[in-house]
């Protein structure tokens, strides 16, 4: 009776033979990979950014190749969206997983904020992820099947140093992505919440601390694949830190904030 308390939240997927797959900020670091390693599985994959250039030559450069298909649009253009999507499901069909991963890091204190890289961060990390939904839920209730997965970060779990925009922005996605849920699942649509920790990537080149657990792109998309090999809601690595600070945030405000404090030195 207590078997669906342990039942996978999400249908298990093991086999990416000829899965229908579209990234969209696919053209560096976790996207990047992500793509690679799908069409190392043999998955069919679109790959979506605005730079062209970058995702042409992650295509070109892979054995591969011609199981991908480039689709650049800059995903805070709302026109741009219907034309993309047509693009992607006249070309692969019915989709079997999206992976929405496109997002922008400014580290910014209280007392100097940039308000014009605020509203860009809300615009790309929080805006568009709506913007895609709106697109790509209908067509995946229609096709009774697929998945939707969005790049949260752990950084969402609670307040942390220099994270006052992008921290708030990732915080934001994990309501989104857990309401997404609620809403899809039970229609038949499998919804992922990826929370990951420091990944080597463009985004993390110039921050000048320490970031503990630090991975790979290849390695974060090897914890992704797994993830959904098991049918997780939520996928968050690596696994040692993220379960840290997730449980460090569920700590009364009294004993959290004293120790992030001392954990990063403020």
């Amino acid at each position: 009776m207590l078997g669906h308390l342990f039942k996978p939240l999400n249908p298990k997927i093991e086999n990416w033979t000829d899965r229908r797959v579209w990234i969209v900020g696919a053209s560096t670091g976790i996207g990047a990979a992500l793509a690679t390693a799908l069409l190392d599985a043999g998955a069919k994959v679109a790959v979506s950014a605005r730079s062209q250039d970058k995702l042409s030559a992650l295509v070109q450069g892979h054995p591969k190749g011609a199981n991908a298909l480039v689709v650049p649009f800059d995903v805070t253009d709302t026109e741009a969206w219907p034309e993309a999507c047509e693009r992607v499901f006249s070309s692969l069909g019915d989709l079997d997983l999206v992976v929405l991963g496109a997002a922008r890091y400014d580290p910014q204190h209280a007392w100097n904020l940039d308000m014009e890289q605020v509203r860009a961060s809300y615009e790309l990390n929080v805006i568009s992820m709506y913007e895609a939904v709106k697109h790509l839920a209908p067509r995946m209730l229609a096709q009774r099947s697929g998945s939707i997965a969005v790049m949260g970060s752990i950084s969402g779990y609670t307040g942390l140093p220099r994270a006052i925009v992008y921290g708030a922005t990732k915080s934001a996605l994990q309501n989104f992505t857990e309401t997404l849920y609620f809403e899809l699942a039970p229609k038949g649509i499998g919804v992922y919440l990826i929370s990951p920790g420091f990944v080597q990537t463009p985004m993390t080149a110039n921050n000048d601390f320490e970031m503990p657990g630090l991975m790979t792109p290849p390695q974060a998309a090897e914890a992704i694949i797994a993830g959904m090999a098991r049918g997780q809601f939520e996928i968050r690595f690596p696994r040692g830190f993220a379960n840290g600070l997730r449980w460090v945030s569920r700590l009364p405000y009294r004993w959290r904030f004293p120790l992030l404090h001392r954990a990063t030195k403020q």
